[in-house]
């Protein structure tokens, strides 16, 4: 474990990824521009499809009737935005919030993100999650949405090896590789942050990952979470201070609220900083902004860019 992840607060942000973008122009832009304003990282989220039928468990979350946003049926791919990305940035990591293992065949998804690192010269982090979407795993997953959690276990296993030393070789109950030369190899250790706060969700991360990648989480409940994940670390004979949080702050407005019984993570640029301070004090040291969410278009965007990481870095952060 590298014990990397208390060195200050990292800041960073969403690229676009919807129709509301130039897609064949903006992405580049706005990571070369978010780079150079000072942000630390960019990131990009994965949704493949966004199904008609929102009815039982086909809503969003899986919450029977809950209808999907309108951008999931317009997203580019993950890896290929980082990927954009990685080509006219040198500084900034590239995060996935979140990538969902169960939707692809591991061995490729694991020498894709190793591809990705090396030619980013290691700045991938591995923002992984479960999934819950029943028309994603039925439309691509090669196991089912029943064995979500059996899936991410069985991609961390594979990867672990892609990623490692050849001869590369693993036998599990679905896949064998004979001792293999896999490469190009990931330019660093790719760290790996997981999703999910249910108690299985909570325990992968203390025995196998680098941190955690939460949303929606009001900050003391944060600081609470957090500590039981280190808390069972270091039973399992890690460093607790090894592990990370990487939590993604949703932005859906730009708008200022009534500071009166304004919820977590609603508001304007100067309130959401507010929220990232009560972060920092519950122990995050990585927030990242999903601005392309809240922005119109790319002129939008940078603005609101400029500003977050203006109001961060006079608010101390």
């Amino acid at each position: 474990m590298i014990a990397r992840y208390a060195a200050g607060m990292r800041l960073g942000v969403t690229l676009p990824q919807t129709s509301r973008y130039d897609l064949a122009h903006d992405v580049t832009e706005f990571a070369r521009v978010a780079e150079e304003i000072g942000f630390d990282s960019l990131w990009a989220y994965e949704r493949i499809l966004a199904p008609e039928d929102t009815s039982g468990a086909h809503g969003l979350y899986g919450i029977p009737d809950l209808a999907w946003p309108q951008s999931y049926s317009h997203t580019t791919d993950a890896l290929v935005t980082l990927t954009l990305a990685a080509a006219v940035t040198s500084r900034a990591e590239l995060g996935t919030g979140v990538l969902v293992p169960g939707l692809h065949l591991p061995f490729r998804l694991a020498r894709t993100l190793a591809a990705l690192d090396a030619a980013a010269g290691g700045r991938v982090i591995a923002g992984l999650g479960s999934g819950w979407s029943i028309d994603e795993f039925e439309a691509t997953a090669p196991r089912p949405i029943g064995e979500r959690g059996k899936a991410l276990d069985e991609f961390l296993d594979i990867a672990a090896a892609v990623w490692g030393p050849d001869p590369v070789s693993y036998t599990t109950d679905r896949y064998h590789l004979a001792p293999s030369r896999v490469n190009p190899k990931p330019a660093r250790r790719v760290p790996v942050f997981l999703a999910g706060s249910n108690r299985t969700a909570l325990g992968r991360i203390a025995r196998r990952a680098d941190g955690w990648l939460p949303t929606g989480v009001p900050p003391r409940r944060v600081g609470e979470i957090l500590a039981g994940i280190r808390a069972q670390a270091a039973e399992a004979g890690r460093d607790p201070a090894g592990i990370g949080c990487a939590f993604q702050l949703g932005m859906r407005s730009l708008a200022e609220v009534p500071t009166a019984g304004r919820q977590p993570y609603t508001g304007s640029v100067q309130q959401v900083v507010e929220d990232i301070l009560a972060l920092e004090a519950a122990g995050v040291d990585h927030v990242y902004v999903t601005l392309s969410s809240a922005a119109q278009n790319l002129k939008e965007l940078v603005g609101a860019a400029e500003n977050l990481h203006t109001e961060a870095r006079a608010a101390g952060l």
